[in-house]
């Protein structure tokens, strides 16, 4: 593992991951692992026994608090008692569609949440970088070619959208209130698009639907077939998080804000086309559309301008869209191994990934 791709930063430092039980969060708490952080988790119980946190056995490996985002005197706590020196908050209501069955549960999580995460890191002086992980969702969606920017609005017309779209105005409101010149810590915002990989079994995601079907022979049901997304694997934007955090924990206030980690372009693809290449790659399936007017209530097109991360941070995507999926089918596949052969495959993959993007040139990217 090439530990100086973030300068070694994160061995032996207390690291807070809200969420961390989470498909993202556990994903994200492994790499730490691997780089020898001291991991302390907050988030609420996994839902299934085969979701990552589970099959990776991370509940035997780092510290974790049950409690809920919501709970501000519990984070506080747990901040005070652990004094961690850098804080990433993923502890969210993720999904578009929950959030129109429950959009008291998703502005309460997704928007109190951010609050509650960035004033017990206010009130916590050994805290250096605090990051809050919000979503492409977050901008106001014109529907457009053109990628989003980090200074385009804000806004969203589901509550999921909404919700992140908030909170990304709190951690604005955070960074020029409170965590200017005068504080210690320095904050950011990270924004990246849907994310795929092994161990993620969320219900209206259409990797894990298409898992589903083929593990049980049976058909995929696509719904928005025509809609394009940018897909990336989960690694892509956790690197991205990384390199940010170590930054702002070594250069400070240049790096706060807010960050796009996006695919290429080419990874810009329709639904519809991911399902054909899974089918591809599992070797063997099959798929049925239904029909959009019942179910298409997110957004058709939505694409990311990562030109900041790319010339501000030295990172870049490394996998493309083929290699994106077959990372992820080969996860998927070892699900049901011991707990110690799983977290030793995403292991493998982390340093895979790194090897990858050590042997690429910037420049590519430019």
């Amino acid at each position: 593992m090439r530990k100086e791709l973030f300068n070694n930063i994160y061995n032996g430092k207390r690291v807070l991951v809200t969420g961390d039980t989470g498909f993202k969060g556990s994903w994200f708490v492994i790499w730490l692992l691997n780089l020898g952080a001291d991991v302390i988790g907050y988030a609420l119980e996994p839902k299934t026994e085969n979701d990552n946190y589970l099959i990776c056995g991370l509940d035997k490996k780092i510290t974790h608090i049950y409690e809920n985002i919501r709970d501000y005197q519990a984070l506080l706590k747990v901040f005070s008692k652990y004094e961690p020196e850098m804080a990433f908050h993923f502890a969210a209501q993720p999904l578009v569609l929950e959030s129109y069955k429950d959009p008291l549960y998703t502005y309460s999580t997704n928007i109190m949440g951010a609050v509650n995460f960035f004033e017990a890191a206010r009130l916590t002086p050994s805290v250096k970088v605090a990051i809050n992980v919000t979503s492409d969702k977050c901008y106001e969606n014109q529907e457009w070619i053109y990628p989003y920017r980090e200074i385009d609005p804000m806004g969203g017309k589901d509550p999921y959208s909404a919700s992140k779209g908030a909170s990304e105005i709190i951690t604005s409101s955070y960074l020029h209130s409170f965590f200017n010149q005068d504080h210690t810590a320095n904050i950011a915002s990270v924004r990246a698009g849907n994310v795929l990989g092994g161990g993620d079994w969320a219900d209206y995601r259409i990797l894990p639907d298409c898992i589903r079907a083929l593990s049980a022979n049976e058909s995929i049901i696509v719904r928005n077939p025509k809609a394009i997304r940018p897909w990336q694997h989960v690694l892509e934007p956790l690197s991205g998080y990384l390199t940010l955090g170590s930054l702002l924990y070594t250069d400070g206030k240049k790096y706060s804000g807010a960050w796009n980690f996006g695919p290429l372009s080419k990874n810009m693809v329709s639904v519809q086309q991911l399902v054909e290449e899974t089918i591809k790659q599992w070797g063997d399936g099959r798929y049925i559309i239904k029909d959009e007017r019942e179910t298409n209530l997110e957004a058709n097109l939505l694409q990311l301008d990562i030109s900041k991360a790319i010339n501000k941070l030295n990172w870049f995507p490394v996998l493309d869209f083929r290699q994106t999926i077959g990372f992820s089918i080969d996860e998927y596949k070892i699900d049901n191994l011991s707990s110690e052969e799983v977290f030793n495959q995403r292991i493998d993959h982390i340093n895979k990934y790194t090897e990858l993007r050590h042997k690429l040139k910037e420049e590519e990217y430019g």
